[in-house]
């Protein structure tokens, strides 16, 4: 681990940057004390961690991070028979098989997603709502369930009209709840069966209507780069680098991550990172290198998943250098 270190400062001396690594959790403690727990089927630590934090934006982290833990879906079916009546195992069984579902369908265009792996995504929303819909009925002042429910709706296509409503039964709770506004703006996104112009009025709304300073600044600039990914080449970075495209962003920064009220927790790390890829592909590079620098190397795997699946890191290094950071 010393030598790791030191190698670490040695190549910060040499490049004048530090090394970009992956971030899988927030950088709050919980998050990763949850998954680690999820991973070991210890169910006590799990319900000790979610039922030692009020149900809310932050809880929707850790619920998430069990939701993604391959295996859950295994040990979560003797709890569920063992505690019949609770909710909250109902509520991590609902967000794992959102995530299970959408594991079986992959992240492919949908041409390229077979029948059978369409068949086994939708019989396991479907369970997942069943579930998620009990949580919401017997915990109704409960945030997570509805915002779960964003999530699976997306994947079964149950219309805009409904989607939105699940999106307004979240925010009526928790009104800056970040998660949720990104599952709208995905919802109304051109690929989803939106439009470019829908997309950029909700962004633009939810930005600017939320006190400066919210994270809720970062939807302008996924609004953004989720245009830039549906153009051709050349068509994209001629959008991406309008003047007007440029000044909304720099009119969302300044009331999000610039704004005095700004606070560097929860997703704080993913809004820095979004707006450094947006300046970045922007040709901003003063912007940009600002954000890389607030980053300090910790990439999260959203947005830079959209360009290197595989390896964020490596797209954040890409940007990062042609920033001149």
């Amino acid at each position: 681990m010393a030598l790791l270190r030191d190698w670490g400062r040695t190549l910060i001396r040499r490049t004048g940057r530090p090394v970009a690594q992956v971030q899988k959790d927030s950088d709050d403690p919980d998050v990763w004390r949850v998954r680690v727990a999820a991973e070991a089927a210890d169910w006590e630590t799990v319900r000790a961690v979610l039922d030692a934090r009020p149900d809310g934006a932050d809880r929707t982290d850790m619920l998430w991070a069990v939701g993604e833990t391959a295996g859950v879906e295994r040990w979560i079916a003797e709890v569920l028979e063992a505690e019949p009546d609770a909710p909250l195992p109902r509520l991590v069984a609902g967000f794992r098989y959102v995530n299970w579902g959408w594991e079986a369908r992959t992240g492919a265009r949908a041409q390229h997603v077979s029948r059978e792996q369409f068949q086994v995504f939708h019989e396991r929303l479907r369970q997942a709502e069943a579930w998620l819909y009990e949580v919401a009925e017997r915990e109704p002042g409960w945030i997570s369930p509805w915002y779960a429910l964003q999530v699976s709706g997306r994947g079964l296509q149950v219309g805009q009209d409904v989607a939105r409503r699940r999106f307004e039964a979240t925010v009526r709770r928790a009104p800056h709840h970040l998660r949720a506004h990104q599952q709208q703006l995905q919802q109304i996104c051109e690929k989803w069966g939106g439009s470019h112009e829908q997309m950029h009025a909700f962004a633009h709304e939810s930005a600017f209507g939320a006190p400066g300073g919210t994270p809720l600044g970062q939807l302008v600039a996924i609004g953004h780069i989720e245009q830039w990914l549906d153009l051709d080449e050349g068509a994209d970075t001629a959008y991406i680098g309008r003047p007007e495209v440029l000044a909304s962003l720099h009119r969302a920064a300044d009331h999000s991550y610039r704004h005095p009220d700004f606070v560097r927790r929860g997703p704080w790390l993913q809004v820095l990172n979004t707006f450094a890829m947006a300046f970045a592909l922007a040709g901003d590079g003063a912007a940009a290198r600002e954000c890389f620098e607030a980053t300090g190397g910790k990439v999260t795997e959203f947005p830079w998943y959209y360009l290197n699946g595989s390896d964020p890191a490596a797209a954040y290094e890409k940007l990062r250098a042609s920033a001149g950071r």
